[in-house]
């Protein structure tokens, strides 16, 4: 018989971008974990709604919202009605993301400004919006999700890279901010995680990355998701301003 410790019992977490990849793998585990679980997607209904499905097998408790994290307005709303319907946001994990890969000289402004604002701004935005609520119960995880483009660099991705490493500076300095009011904020670095995304690699692009990757593999979601389960339990709660990299050892 498998025992499942509901470490998450009670605890309100929201993940944004949490209906693909990375972000619904966690949202599930959270689910499992006994956590009430509210996420956020951008355009792709089709995706929402089988996220909410799935995650209503494992919790009554489910709340799946569009909202685009790059806006105020969006983020205001969509905070409003968990704070609401829940009273707080124990642990947030800003995890949406958005990729729009081109060597400088090509880049045009709103491919850079689309980057920046939905990664780095929507961290900001998110982080934000659930502060007063942590603070009141003096409790809270804020984990952000970033990429080894931040500690590396990666060429045609200026801007992905400057948004991920500006969110690495951003955990470090919050993490200052709100250290004595029992808030941690921490980060954690992917490496390459079969997803849909690594199914579109090519044969060449594949074969090159496990050269890179000392373990000579790549890792699944569950690696990542339990990075995350313990920076946001109550074993983490010495452990703020850090950079987890779940990467087998590509950084």
């Amino acid at each position: 018989m498998e025992y499942i410790l509901l470490k998450f019992k009670d605890k309100n977490v929201f993940i944004t971008g949490g209906t693909k990849g990375l972000g619904k793998a966690l949202a599930l585990c959270f689910a499992k974990e006994g956590a009430r679980v509210a996420v956020n997607y951008r355009s792709d209904k089709d995706s929402a709604d089988q996220t909410r499905t799935e995650l209503a097998v494992l919790t009554e408790h489910v709340l799946v919202e569009q909202a685009d994290v790059s806006s105020a307005s969006d983020v205001d709303a969509l905070f409003k009605q968990v704070i609401s319907r829940w009273g707080s946001v124990d642990i947030l994990v800003n995890n949406a993301g958005l990729v729009r890969d081109k060597l400088l000289l090509y880049l045009n402004e709103a491919d850079w400004d689309a980057v920046v604002d939905t990664n780095l701004k929507g961290t900001y935005l998110c982080s934000r919006a659930v502060l007063k609520p942590m603070i009141g119960n003096r409790f809270g995880r804020i984990i952000n999700m970033v990429s080894p483009s931040a500690l590396t660099g990666r060429a045609g991705q200026t801007n992905y890279s400057a948004s991920k490493g500006g969110m690495i500076s951003f955990t470090k300095s919050l993490a200052r901010e709100v250290a004595r009011l029992g808030i941690t904020v921490n980060a954690v670095c992917p490496g390459v995680i079969k997803t849909a995304m690594s199914e579109t690699l090519t044969p060449e692009a594949e074969k090159e990355l496990m050269r890179m990757i000392p373990v000579g593999r790549f890792g699944e979601p569950a690696h990542v998701a339990s990075a995350i389960l313990f920076l946001a339990s109550a074993e983490a709660e010495y452990i703020t301003g850090q950079v987890l990299a779940v990467d087998g050892g590509l950084t």
